[in-house]
């Protein structure tokens, strides 16, 4: 059996309660990074293959500890080489540099803006040239994203880079089924929005969300950041994320107040919700690609590099969310969207993905096992808490969970800090000793003083 190491907030086969699940923060601050790893565990689990989640938590001490244990060490990324994600790949690279088992990247990308000039991660190229050597030193090849990713790669000198667009779209391998409805979208349809709070606070799309509420009674906005989890649950409002009171995640804004708003903390009730919509749209490339997989058509209203290199990679409906409209209706979007290209050059690019993974010594369920049938099965039987919700009641049923999961807390810490408090007394009661150095000086210190003592 051959054991593969992935970097993920966690499997896919982890149930965790809401309150945990954000106090832990599994899914690394953006639930759309659980969608690519899920796909990437489902992909990598065959007979001869078992898959384990290492969390994001990069820890280079554990290298002698990986090399003995795992037989590979996969690292699903999405926009990775971007300032603020630096000090991460510099882990990765020091980790990654005593490793001695393959390490494999499928589908890393750059974050740029959509003119693609990569004048701003100039000052961090000698971190993503040291992390690309690293990865290129235990594979075959890196996997990135798109277009621009490659071509800022090899402007670096690097030569063994594929473009394979990210994992998620492969969840369901070589099939994607988009059900487009002859109908116009109208008031009863059901909508799904998503967007970053950079987009609602700098590109605009906070009036397109609010124009739609007005239009589509059944509007639903889809968040997938931390900060707007804990804004639903808890109506937490310490992050700096919670200035912006544009984005429906906002306790003051009227989707929360109408409980239009989701946040989910697994990609299996994500996707079975959105089954339920006739169309999605917002500048989320994972909340849109969530969708698709569901197949649910959507477009993606793109905002950077990391969005618009994978539409143009899947050939996904996009256009450029600097040029739409404040008052752009998704019933034009959803008129215009042509799926063929996606669902035409579907196949061709899943097979582009396996061969990149055979180049690099991995096995995949599609072409070594049952096609992810025990993993489908397997995730039938689990029950996972539906999507977070605005807390917009004060009733016991709303409340209980909540104050139990605190009183839990706090009769956790309570213990925990008694057992401190004992340590630290029984540290307290023992006399100090002496170091080694100390007992000599103190005996031929003596001899010495009294020798150079002036006598009278």
């Amino acid at each position: 059996m051959k054991r593969i190491l992935l970097r993920s907030g966690k499997s896919p086969y982890d149930v965790v309660p809401v309150e945990r699940a954000l106090h832990q923060d599994v899914f690394a601050t953006n639930s759309g990074n659980l969608i690519f790893s899920d796909a990437a565990h489902k992909i990598l689990e065959t007979p001869r293959s078992e898959v384990v989640s290492n969390g994001i938590t990069t820890r280079v001490a554990d290298a002698d500890r990986i090399n003995s244990e795992y037989d590979a060490f996969v690292i699903p990324l999405a926009n990775a080489f971007r300032p603020s994600f630096e000090r991460q790949l510099e882990r990765l690279t020091q980790l990654i540099s005593k490793l001695t088992i393959p390490v494999v990247v499928p589908g890393v990308g750059a974050q740029t803006g959509v003119d693609y000039s990569a004048d701003r991660l100039r000052p961090m190229q000698p971190t993503v040239y040291a992390f690309v050597s690293a990865v290129l030193d235990h594979s075959a090849s890196i996997g990135v994203r798109g277009e621009f990713t490659e071509r800022y790669l090899r402007d670096m000198g690097f030569r063994d880079v594929d473009v394979i667009g990210c994992p998620s779209m492969f969840l369901n391998g070589s099939k994607l089924g988009i059900h487009k409805s002859s109908r116009a979208l109208g008031p009863e349809s059901r909508i799904a929005v998503n967007g970053s709070h950079d987009a609602v606070r700098k590109q605009g799309l906070g009036r397109i969300i609010n124009r739609t509420h007005a239009r589509y009674p059944h509007l639903r906005f889809i968040g997938q950041n931390l900060s707007d989890a804990r804004q639903l649950h808890w109506r937490d409002l310490s992050h700096p994320n919670a200035s912006l009171t544009d984005i429906p995640t906002h306790p003051d804004h009227p989707m929360y107040r109408e409980d239009k708003v989701r946040v989910y903390i697994d990609p299996v009730t994500w996707m079975d919700d959105l089954r339920g919509f006739d169309f999605s749209f917002g500048s989320r490339i994972h909340g849109n690609i969530a969708a698709l997989l569901a197949g649910t058509p959507a477009t993606v209203l793109c905002g950077d590099s990391r969005t618009l290199e994978l539409c143009r990679y899947f050939d996904i409906p996009h256009r450029m969310l600097a040029k739409v409209p404040g008052d752009l209706d998704p019933a034009e979007l959803c008129a215009e969207a042509d799926f063929g290209p996606l669902t035409r050059g579907h196949q061709e690019r899943f097979d582009r993905f396996m061969n990149f993974l055979d180049k690099n010594g991995l096995e995949n369920t599609f072409t070594h096992g049952d096609g992810g049938a025990a993993f489908e099965e397997r995730m039938s039987k689990l029950a996972f808490p539906p999507g977070v919700r605005p807390w917009v009641g004060a009733d016991a049923a709303t409340m209980g969970d909540r104050l139990n999961w605190l009183q839990s807390q706090l009769t956790d810490l309570t213990a925990q800090n008694a057992q401190l408090k004992r340590k630290l007394a029984k540290s307290s009661a023992v006399p100090a000793q002496r170091s080694t150095y100390q007992r000599a000086r103190s005996v031929v210190g003596r001899p010495i003083k009294r020798a150079l003592r002036p006598s009278r």
